[in-house]
């Protein structure tokens, strides 16, 4: 069995480790089993505001009484890519997560483009997420308790509290976050139970005419932002225990629990609505964002449903912790490359990302706060700009990091034809294809029709222009640093 080599000094960009400042820019080994970074996962993913928010809107706009399968389908191409990234792991481990796949694969000019758009697109998510932690804590604890405070400084509260749990250090943000997530699924078992008992689930969600009723097409795109997240299974890579064997197991744990709360819990919605009703219904809820409330009313009872309110607060409170954690790991990372500024790179003594957290968080309080002022509403500008945007780049980062696993095990002569080239070649397509739909179709992965956003996809286009032509800057007048992009990388290969 392959053994993880002892870190090395790359030319230029790393200090040794046996250095002083190398103490002060290393994450903490062995802080990570299976479980906490499936907690992580999950809670980035947030079943309940999964549920609440994107089972919703892909049964309106998707395919309806059908939604059920999108979901399954979707995971079911994910898991064929995880085939393939499984394979990867086990030569690879890095806090770069798909951009170190990316270099691996694509070269380093590849490399970066990728870890350009991860850091646009997990810092987006993040100022998202303070717009729809806001509105919600806002609104549900003023009907709640008839408290009334702005959202932006309930958002702002919330990224704070993130800021100071994340400094802590990632093995007790998954403990918290491992909380969190309990509470919620076991609030969606109770649901998908009294459906059961209630209803029952009606098999006509499987059927042609449902799967194929509405859009197939954006409720497979819908149903693929309800998975966004699990590739921070890689983020985590060096903080693992045991990581050649606890990052594929995660990867597939956690797409296999995602796709069966979320499809699961959806076929509950559709059989309590009525399959052929299912999508008339989620329309006209649309507007209030309230099915999932009402269905729950029904067959939960207001105090549960009052109980199932509070614990989106915490479903949403917890993606923003986990998706802070991984936004500042891609800071940290090409901060250690030097591709960024280095100082991105020092560490607390606890081994969580020091520079790189303060300016995640910075940057998230100073977009969300620049939207408020404008007076811009944050569910109808803030949140679907931010977080249409992350999606859409989250699934292009998926896309390259398939492609870039079928490449590398080409390059290598490898003749396992089914783990590192069928399947994750399969899994390439399904991701390619839905970033497509999510490109032609942004405007309702964004939820907007207005210009600005619909046009921000264009700042992939120039993530891509600029990282080609930094990279050539940094061949050219940087060669240590150029060399460092795949170097960094090699500390932590396993041969």
């Amino acid at each position: 069995m392959a053994s993880q080599t002892s870190p090395s000094s790359p030319p230029g960009p790393n200090p040794s480790p046996s250095s002083p400042d190398a103490s002060h820019t290393a994450l903490r080994p062995g802080a990570l089993g299976v479980a906490g970074i499936v907690f992580l996962v999950l809670a980035a993913v947030a079943p309940l505001t999964g549920i609440v928010v994107v089972a919703s809107l892909a049964i309106a706009l998707g395919n309806g009484g059908g939604t059920p399968v999108s979901f399954f389908l979707v995971a079911t191409i994910l898991l064929l890519f995880a085939v393939g990234y499984a394979q990867m792991s086990k030569q690879l481990v890095s806090a770069g997560g798909f951009y170190a796949f990316v270099v691996k694969g694509l070269g380093r000019t590849g490399g970066l483009v990728a870890g350009l758009i991860a850091t646009l697109g997990y810092n987006f998510f993040v100022v998202g997420t303070i717009g729809t932690s806001g509105f919600f804590m806002q609104s549900i604890i003023r009907e709640l308790t008839g408290f009334d405070m702005s959202w932006i400084l309930w958002g702002l509260l919330s990224i704070a509290v993130c800021f100071i749990l994340a400094r802590i250090g990632v093995d007790f943000s998954s403990k918290i976050l491992g909380v969190c997530l309990v509470l919620e699924v076991l609030m969606l078992v109770v649901f998908d139970m009294s459906v059961l008992v209630q209803t029952g689930y009606d098999v006509s969600a499987f059927s042609p005419e449902a799967v194929f009723g509405g859009s197939l097409p954006i409720g497979l795109l819908l149903a693929a932002t309800g998975f966004l997240g699990f590739e921070a299974t890689a983020l985590f890579g060096e903080e693992a225990k045991t990581p050649l064997r606890t990052i594929p197991r995660a990867t597939y744990t956690a797409i296999t629990a995602i796709g069966v709360i979320l499809g699961v819990t959806t076929w509950a919605v559709v059989s309590a609505t009525g399959v052929a009703q299912a999508q008339a219904t989620a329309r006209e809820h649309l507007p209030a964002g309230d099915l999932i409330f009402s269905v729950a009313e029904r067959y939960l009872g207001g105090p549960l449903t009052v109980v199932m309110q509070i614990l989106l607060l915490v479903s949403l409170f917890a993606a923003m912790l986990a998706f802070h954690n991984s936004a500042s790991r891609y800071l940290y990372s090409l901060g250690r490359a030097r591709v960024l500024p280095h100082a991105l790179a020092r560490t607390r003594p606890g081994g969580a990302p020091q520079i790189a957290g303060i300016v995640q968080a910075g940057f998230a309080a100073i977009v969300a706060l620049v939207f408020f002022l404008t007076g811009a509403d944050p569910m109808i500008t803030l949140v679907p700009a931010m977080l249409g945007f992350g999606t859409l780049s989250v699934l292009i980062l998926q896309g390259l990091a398939a492609l870039s696993i079928v490449v590398f095990f080409r390059r290598q002569g490898d003749r396992r034809w089914w783990s590192t080239l069928f399947a994750p070649g399969i899994g390439f397509l399904g991701i390619a294809a839905i970033s497509i739909l999510a490109v032609v179709n942004f405007d309702i992965v964004a939820g907007s029709q207005e210009i600005a956003i619909r046009l921000m996809p264009l700042l992939l286009v120039l993530a891509l222009v600029g990282g080609v032509v930094y990279a050539a800057y940094l061949r050219r007048a940087r060669p240590a640093v150029y060399a460092g992009l795949s170097s960094d990388l090699e500390r932590f290969s396993v041969r």
